[in-house]
């Protein structure tokens, strides 16, 4: 593994998105939630997706220098149009307006259309933890790789959602989780690098377990969350159509289930949904992030079936990488680090991870 520090791994980020016409601010705003995310050991959502970012760009239009803006607002809402860009930048914008809404009245809820992948949601959700607010946010994407329990054809993606609220020592609960078995980077990850899938990721195009992660991107399916109808897989179909219901039909995005795109929108036309509450409407945050805390603390004293694995609660396993990975820098795999090599040579994107790689042996 080549390991370096974080401000080269986001410097290198922006490099590559400022390579592809973007301004050197929304470049920055991008890079940072991809590093945010690899510092947090969410490798599906970081870095890595600039190899997607980059097949992408040649096959759908993306508007590397959008102008997003509010369609429409009232005290507590707001529609945000993402005018064809990457998500990142957008969601950003998204959820600051939704933060500030809830600070002056309790509530903000900000839907976005016409948007990108926006890299992981946790960024988004621990932004408003930070803040003392609780804050839920989902997303629509653009693959198209689950079928619904029952189906034999992909009419639903990842389809992820968010849920954080403060806790008063700081160790936010921060839930960030695909509908599916995995998010479809750690399977892109894997082909990456040349490695296996584990079993029960994902199928072939006739519906049959496999471990060969192309076959599941050229054709074959992921994992619903739970698996087939026996174990359950309806309740991940269920969030993955609360997800797209609140992402797509409420902001008025394409729906996912509309291939062909009828609504002829600028890029990819995800879209999002931020919803953030202020615990003061109900009682003091300080009452509030204490329980939340208590709570968070019984459940960690649970006992371990295993006494080196620990129970713990979301957003546990994040902090305990970010803290490894503060100290001792964050590794990348030898295959992504070549193709993104190729990638910046290919746009002229400086490159910046040479020197730490010699460094790190």
């Amino acid at each position: 593994m080549i390991v370096h520090d974080y401000q080269t791994h986001e410097d290198q980020a922006a490099a590559i998105f400022e390579s592809w016409g973007m301004p050197e601010e929304r470049a920055r705003a991008s890079a940072r939630v991809l590093a945010w995310a690899d510092l947090h050991g969410i490798e599906s959502h970081g870095i890595a997706m600039l190899v997607e970012y980059d097949e992408r760009r040649a096959t759908r239009p993306i508007n590397f220098a959008p102008t997003p803006h509010i369609v429409q607002e009232t005290p507590v809402s707001a529609l945000l149009d993402g005018d064809g860009g990457l998500g990142h930048a957008t969601a950003t914008q998204a959820i600051d307006v939704a933060i500030a809404k809830a600070k002056s009245n309790g509530i903000g809820a900000v839907s976005v259309r016409n948007s990108g992948h926006f890299g992981a949601l946790g960024f988004f959700t621990t932004r408003a933890a930070d803040g003392g607010l609780i804050a839920m946010a989902a997303t629509s994407v653009f693959g198209i790789r689950v079928p619904p329990t029952g189906g034999s054809q992909a009419r639903l993606g990842t389809d992820p959602w968010s849920f954080a609220a403060p806790s008063a020592d700081g160790r936010h609960f921060v839930l960030d989780m695909a509908t599916t078995t995995v998010a479809s980077g750690k399977v892109r990850n894997k082909i990456v690098e040349g490695q296996e899938m584990p079993p029960g990721w994902g199928f072939d195009t006739s519906g049959r377990p496999t471990l060969d992660p192309s076959v599941v991107m050229n054709g074959g399916f992921l994992s619903p969350l739970g698996g087939g109808a026996e174990t359950a897989g309806y309740k991940g179909y269920g969030l993955a159509a609360m997800v797209n219901i609140l992402a797509s039909c409420l902001s008025g995005s394409t729906l996912i289930t509309d291939p062909m795109h009828s609504r002829q929108p600028k890029g990819l036309d995800v879209g999002h949904f931020f919803l953030v509450i202020d615990p003061n409407l109900f009682r003091p945050l300080d009452a509030f992030s204490a329980d939340v805390q208590r709570f968070s603390d019984d459940l960690r004293a649970t006992p371990a079936v295993d006494a080196a694995q620990p129970v713990q609660v979301a957003g546990d396993p994040e902090r305990a990488i970010k803290a490894k990975r503060s100290a001792e820098g964050i590794p990348i795999g030898p295959g992504l680090y070549q193709r993104l090599k190729d990638i910046a040579s290919e746009s002229g994107a400086r490159w910046l991870f040479e020197d730490q790689m010699s460094r790190a042996g």
